[in-house]
């Protein structure tokens, strides 16, 4: 199983970066990685800040996680690559032509996962699937 460490996540996501404009051969992984910081200049000062591994970004400070933000970007890249949960491909399709733009849509299914690990950290169970489909159901007018 993967399960990389804090620091691991993000030399991935400065590395891909690196790659991405010094106009070097990304993995595929890579690539997906630099297609989501294109959509997120508001990082690129962070990831081309090699310091950047070593920063804390407290929530009680009124920061957002910049890696985690990334990071649950490319975990629903790869959910709607595979359409797991089943459906959500479909979900986010909807999603998409609700809001007329795809990264729109992508922010909604990423509050979606944000609550979904929430609540199942919080009751210290497996993350709900279908509480998962059936919010990014709703916030696509599905529901």
């Amino acid at each position: 199983m993967f399960n990389p460490s804090r620091d691991q996540v993000r030399t991935f996501f400065i590395d891909a970066w690196r790659k991405h404009t010094a106009r070097e051969v990304l993995t595929p992984l890579e690539t997906i990685a630099a297609d989501i910081l294109q959509n997120h200049p508001e990082y690129h000062t962070l990831v081309e800040d090699p310091e950047a591994v070593d920063r804390d970004f407290a929530p009680e400070d009124g920061q957002v996680n910049p890696f985690l933000h990334l990071s649950l970007h490319l975990a629903i890249e790869e959910q709607l690559s595979i359409d797991q949960p089943p459906g959500l491909r479909a979900a986010f399709d909807a999603a998409c032509a609700q809001r007329g733009n795809r990264h729109d849509a992508l922010h909604d299914v990423l509050e979606c996962l944000g609550e979904t690990i929430f609540n199942a950290q919080r009751n210290n169970a497996p993350p709900d699937g279908l509480a998962y489909l059936t919010c990014v159901r709703r916030r696509a007018g599905l529901v």
